[in-house]
């Protein structure tokens, strides 16, 4: 198999898998997670400590955005570089890149942050903050997937 071919193989794949971690982080595991009085019987858990739950597996997922956020902006360079690309590629790839950095270097670090201060420290600023994150999550979902269709139509396209 063409090396091009295993290549553009592996970048929709990785794109796939994050568009799918997004929508199951999400989705499925905050809506489990900040719900545990109902699969637990009885509620063990405070909002706070749900939370820090959750603050972990986003720390956790934060390491697969920034290696994401570097393989789209080298994929997608590269295409630069050969002309294979469209504005349409182009500014979902920006907005991926962007969306995947603000939620791994801005949000999640800051609502740890939030975290470490205690149960305290969960006031209005912290909502404002919780919320911008929920937004840039729902953000990323979408131009992940604008560029996963995008591309897709690129590559079949252009052979």
């Amino acid at each position: 198999m063409n090396r091009k071919i295993i290549i553009d193989i592996a970048y929709l794949l990785s794109i796939g898998m994050t568009i799918g971690a997004v929508f199951i982080l999400g989705a499925f595991t905050a809506a489990v997670v900040f719900n545990s009085e109902f699969y637990l019987s009885i509620p063990l858990l405070s909002r706070y400590e749900e939370g820090k739950i959750m603050g972990e597996i986003f720390r956790r997922f934060s390491y697969w955005a920034y290696f994401m956020a570097a393989v789209i902006a080298m994929y997608e360079v590269s295409r630069y570089k050969v002309m294979q690309i469209d504005r349409v590629s182009i500014l979902s790839a920006i907005a991926s890149i962007g969306t995947l950095l603000l939620f791994s270097a801005v949000y999640t670090p800051k609502i740890l942050e939030y975290q470490s201060r205690g149960e305290i420290a969960m006031d209005e600023s912290f909502e404002t903050l919780h919320k911008a994150s929920e937004l840039d999550f729902k953000i990323l979902l979408v131009v992940l997937s604008i560029l996963f269709v995008r591309r897709t139509y690129l590559m079949v396209t252009k052979r």
